[in-house]
């Protein structure tokens, strides 16, 4: 059975499993490299550097952002094409959006090294934190477009059918990058620009593999020089699905920017380093979470195309049970084991240690039900609704996070940001639920009238062959 055919009409525990597991893995592997560097930058330099990662970290989230736009807006056009069965258009859907996943990053990075200092003031560097940040993040920009390349076009992998092939492009950059993060750092000495380097050579890695899979001949969908050109039209659809993923990574930065001035204002740089600890937690614990939605999504696109709409409610429905299982053991880990978990980063900071166990504990209390949320929002991207899903992403980072930490720390100090999230998350949830109520009723209508034009289908031709 070949990777279309098994869309349509392998059991969707074990399509969803074969689909989502390398991207699980991927992911996972992915954060764990993003942890990684931030243990080998306490450990070796200290609460500034792991302070100067976290100003960093919004900055970077827009580059992600960037791969998203492009990525997921493709990818689930591709699905669907592929579902339609229009080959040729899925070509021309993944020659623009290769042409544009290197272009806007090129440019991001351009108008970074023209205003880098006034950048990173924004996003919370103090005067301590300033010349860490600033290492870091120039090197990070050279490599911006490598960056994206690996992460976006990954997405293309897995619409075609091919999740094994894509996880192996994250295990390779991560791979790398841990290993030249512990040499740069511990045996040439190079602090935050090693650290920098080895992230960016681990993107050249992954960039490099996912070129060469489509340049050789492996794919499905192939990359041609008469679609490189883009199409305004493709652009555009490209850009509206992957709208909301994009709203929701500038929202994350956004938020992460007040959140930086916000524990500065009320706590110093100790609470800048405890929430650079909380980010890199609540990464390893997420990205499980958003490698099942990845693995989900082809799925559901696809089946969508191809309107069988009992394919995409089971593969939701598997989704999310499979989400919330994640995401309660994840809280469960936090309740048992923060002190060892924030140890890991820098064992010799007492006082980082306390304020990060207190806050992390606060911080992730909605857990368990964050699974529901951010399958609820990539079921919409799948099915190519980018209204629905655009509010359900900024649903918890923008709409309802951000007016929370904007008051919630006039009353209660630092006490306040670390309440913040347990409360947008509840909020979100339940606004997440009733979108998928609505939803569910008009695809169980479609799913009626789609059967009921079969059994027309089948009387109509059943009266043709009576003699």
């Amino acid at each position: 059975m070949d990777r279309t055919q098994a869309m349509r009409y392998q059991k969707i525990n074990s399509l969803l499993w074969s689909f989502s597991l390398p991207a699980i893995v991927g992911m996972v592997v992915n954060s764990l490299y993003n942890i990684v560097d931030r243990i080998f930058l306490g450990r070796g330099i200290g609460s500034l550097a792991i302070a100067a990662t976290t100003v960093a970290f919004p900055i970077m989230i827009i580059l992600m952002a960037v791969s998203v736009l492009i990525g997921v807006g493709a990818t689930a056009l591709i699905s669907i094409r592929l579902g339609e069965q229009r080959q040729e258009e899925a070509e021309k859907v993944i020659g623009t959006a290769t042409t544009m996943i290197i272009l806007l990053p090129t440019i991001f990075a351009f108008i970074f090294f023209l205003y880098t200092e006034p950048i990173l003031i924004a996003f919370g560097a103090s005067p301590e934190v300033l010349p860490y940040a600033r290492d870091f993040m120039q090197v990070i920009m050279l490599g911006a477009a490598f960056g994206t390349i690996s992460m976006g076009m990954n997405n293309f992998i897995r619409a075609e059918g091919n999740p094994r092939m894509a996880m192996y492009t994250q295990l390779l950059g991560g791979a790398v990058n841990v290993v030249l993060n512990y040499v740069f750092i511990f045996q040439f000495g190079w602090g935050m620009r090693g650290s920098a380097f080895a992230t960016v050579l681990g993107q050249v890695a992954g960039a490099t593999w996912v070129l060469s899979y489509f340049l050789s001949g492996r794919s499905i969908v192939k990359i041609r020089w008469k679609n490189l050109r883009p199409r305004l039209p493709i652009l555009l659809s490209i850009m509206a699905i992957g709208f909301a993923p994009f709203a929701m990574q500038v929202a994350n930065s956004v938020q992460h920017m007040i959140l930086n001035k916000t524990v500065i204002y009320y706590s110093g740089d100790i609470a800048l380093s405890a929430v650079g600890i909380m980010m890199s937690i609540g990464t390893i614990l997420f990205m499980p979470i958003l490698g099942l939605s990845q693995g989900a999504q082809p799925i559901i696109g696809f089946n969508y195309g191809a309107r069988q709409f009992g394919r995409v409610k089971e593969t939701f429905k598997v989704a999310v049970f499979a989400g919330t299982a994640i995401s309660v053991l994840g809280w469960l880990v936090v309740h048992i084991w923060p002190a060892q978990l924030i140890a890991l980063f820098n064992p010799k900071d007492a006082e980082l240690i306390a304020l990060t166990t207190h806050a992390m504990i606060i911080y992730f209390a909605m857990l368990p039900v964050l699974g529901f949320q951010i399958i609820g929002s990539t079921y919409f991207q799948a099915v190519g609704k980018p209204v629905q899903s655009t509010i359900l992403s900024l649903s918890r980072q923008v709409l309802i996070f951000i007016p929370l930490l904007l008051i919630l720390p006039r009353f209660w100090g630092i006490e306040g940001v670390w309440r913040t999230p347990p409360i947008s998350d509840l909020l979100a949830v339940l606004l997440t639920a009733t979108f998928i109520f609505f939803e569910m009723k008009k695809i169980n209508e479609m799913e009626k009238r789609e059967k009921a034009w079969g059994d027309e289908g089948d009387l109509a031709g059943a009266c043709t062959d009576t003699p």
